[in-house]
């Protein structure tokens, strides 16, 4: 019987090692524990990778975490020829930081391409190199100055921070939701919403993904291209650096 997962990275996104306890091992490999910092794959980014260190010293390499049949429910996918834990073992979890960390930065320049573009969101997929954000839109828009507007975001250092509300608030204001074909997911009890900006000046939106924590931590984001996906939707392409000092 698998019991909730208490999710630690919800409310530290920084959080990059923690204790945990083996509650559940099942036949596919794949682990619960009572706690994890590893962020589990959830609206466009992919769930976190790392080790597991047991007692002895001795690592088991964790490869993905993803969800079970319920949000509450969060499973560590180990890599191939792994030793198997036992239920009860304590562990100390490593969360592999350097990609985790990339997600959270390329995480939050997708938020701030919102901003610069705000039309509905008709899907994405945050990636280590690259990210993609769909847009509802039929207009025709150019990708240097969507980039410039993006970076004078990230030059000005705005503060990116968690606020929280209720299932039944969310319900209640769906018009603050910018993903037009996805909803975020309910309940857990609370929506944590993504601020970005003094009193959420520049955004606010609900979003279970991990961000850093102002915004000249994304460092240089250019859009690469955009795309014609239909009448009315255009996929933008955004990767780290300069289009001077990318590879195209």
């Amino acid at each position: 019987m698998t019991v909730p997962t208490t999710a630690l990275f919800r409310d530290d996104f920084y959080l990059s090692t923690a204790e945990a306890v083996v509650t559940a091992v099942f036949d596919d490999g794949s682990m619960e524990l009572d706690q994890t910092c590893f962020y589990a794959t959830s609206g466009g980014q992919p769930g976190d990778s790392g080790f597991f260190e047991r007692a002895d010293g001795s690592r088991i390499e964790i490869s993905g975490t993803r969800h079970g049949e319920t949000k509450d429910i969060i499973l560590h996918v180990p890599a191939e020829a792994q030793p198997v834990p036992d239920v009860g073992e304590k562990l100390v979890l490593h969360v592999d930081w350097e990609r985790r960390y990339r997600l959270m930065r390329m995480h939050t320049a997708c938020h701030l391409l919102s901003v610069v573009c705000s039309y509905p969101i008709t899907g994405a997929a945050v990636g280590e190199e690259e990210s993609r954000v769909d847009f509802d839109m039929s207009e025709t828009i150019d990708k240097d100055s969507v980039t410039a507007d993006i970076m004078a975001l990230v030059n000005a250092n705005h503060p990116v921070y968690l606020q929280w509300i209720t299932d039944a608030e969310l319900i209640a204001n769906p018009g603050i939701v910018k993903s037009k074909n996805v909803r975020p997911p309910i309940g857990l009890g609370r929506v944590s919403l993504v601020c970005i900006g003094e009193n959420a000046l520049i955004d606010s939106q609900p979003c279970g993904g991990t961000h850093v924590s102002e915004t000249q931590e994304v460092g240089a984001i250019f859009i690469a291209k955009i795309e014609k996906k239909g009448k009315e939707n255009r996929r933008f392409r955004i990767r780290f650096g300069t289009p001077e000092t990318a590879v195209l």
